[in-house]
């Protein structure tokens, strides 16, 4: 008998840890988001049916799913923080997250990780939020196929679509993110990848790295930003298969890069950029295979650059190919595809037989004195290139590519 009761109290306690649902709706006998989050248990799933719910900051605190049926609508009514998450294993799937507040003091977000692992938010439409999405001190954590659209009009007034400090292992994957200040934001995170975003439209730039090292970012489309991408201050960045377009301005680049080294830029295609690749203070990175298409600069590689391998990359309708602002080059061009070549291959191994010399003569002098581009495509300025080819002297002598292609690589 003692035995029987200990089974059944047993299979009770069992039934007792099964997660379960909680349904919340304007109809149902949960009205109130903050009600179910007060009523659930470890591992339970609340379901939110369609509607408007203004719950003045909802602050997660246990390991629960929330999923929104018909993306309902939480809105922080200009004032709030509309969901903060502190607990681990959280997921937040399927909302329209809408209207925090707006502080200087404060970074006021429309959904904030706080020190929290394995959280998960996929699938919601997040507009008119001070920042979007902020993680911080989190660790494997995903963000996933959200809609991000800011309604910045100017840097002081607005933060980035999604932003993430002091991180590791986190996942950014899927998302479009429009009308930030930067549409994606590291700082010191670490092994971590960004893959498959389309960032457009943003006041500074689409994607902005700081201290963070042995990351990746592939696949990704950065286009009509304010400056592009800014990786800064980090080793180990892997960059590869994304697009860099159409960002124009006074100080745009495709990629920007200072102080990195122990990097990699790879298949990437670079089209109709202000400047497409600038590097400054940089070391050890290895760019290869890439597509330059009509920028007004292909490549900026500042003085202080060193040990940089430009190999196998098309350079196709550029204003300038490179340009640098010193003498002494200690970076490397070998087998690239310049459409301003005008060699000979006698030999027919589709390498050119006398080497191409990518920096003009008229980009050194535009970059010792800007005020000189009003003479650009001029007849002088034609007289000048040609008279440097024939005899070099104010074009670095040893930045040149000795094995040029004679054909376009498929890349």
């Amino acid at each position: 008998m003692k035995k029987t009761l200990l089974y059944i109290l047993c299979c009770l306690l069992s039934l007792n840890t099964y997660a379960r649902t909680i349904t919340v709706g304007k109809t149902a006998a949960v009205n109130c988001i903050q009600q179910a989050l007060r009523m659930a248990n470890n591992g339970d799933t609340i379901r939110i049916l369609a509607g408007i719910y203004r719950e003045k900051g909802l602050v997660i605190r246990k390991p629960v799913v929330l999923i929104g049926q018909d993306y309902p609508v939480i809105d922080g009514e200009n004032q709030y923080e509309v969901m903060a998450v502190k607990a681990d294993s959280v997921t937040i799937a399927g909302f329209r997250v809408i209207n925090s507040g707006v502080s200087s003091l404060n970074d006021y977000a429309g959904i904030k990780i706080y020190n929290s692992k394995k959280v998960t938010i996929r699938d919601n439409i997040l507009s008119n939020n001070f920042f979007g999405i902020y993680t911080q001190l989190g660790s494997n954590c995903t963000i996933l196929n959200n809609q991000i659209t800011g309604c910045a009009k100017n840097e002081q007034q607005s933060g980035n679509g999604i932003h993430c400090w002091k991180s590791d292992s986190m996942l950014i994957e899927q998302n479009q993110v429009k009308g930030h200040r930067d549409g994606i934001y590291f700082e010191f995170v670490t092994h971590s990848l960004i893959s498959n975003n389309k960032v457009a439209r943003n006041l500074r730039y689409g994607l902005h790295f700081m201290f963070s090292n042995n990351d990746s970012y592939l696949n990704n489309e950065f286009e009509q930003n304010g400056a592009g991408v800014a990786v800064m201050f980090s080793h180990h960045v892997t960059m590869t298969n994304n697009l860099f377009s159409q960002n124009w301005g006074d100080a745009a680049y495709g990629i920007l890069l200072k102080e990195i080294s122990d990097s990699r830029i790879e298949k990437n295609r670079f089209k109709e950029n202000t400047m497409a690749l600038f590097l400054e203070g940089s070391n050890r990175i290895t760019i290869q295979k890439n597509s330059f298409q009509r920028n007004g600069w292909a490549m900026k590689i500042q003085a202080s650059c060193v040990d940089i391998n430009v190999t196998n990359n098309n350079f196709l309708g550029n204003t300038f190919d490179v340009g640098t602002n010193g003498s002494l080059v200690l970076n490397t061009f070998q087998q690239n595809y310049w459409d301003k070549y005008e060699g000979y291959d006698l030999d027919r191994n589709n390498k050119g037989d006398i080497p191409y010399r990518p920096v003009s003569m008229y980009a050194v002098i535009v970059e010792r004195n800007p005020t000189a581009m009003i003479l650009f495509r001029s007849f002088m300025t034609t007289l000048f290139d040609k008279t440097e080819k024939l005899i070099p002297s104010l074009t670095p002598e040893n930045l040149k590519d000795n094995a040029p292609l004679m054909k376009p690589l498929k890349l």
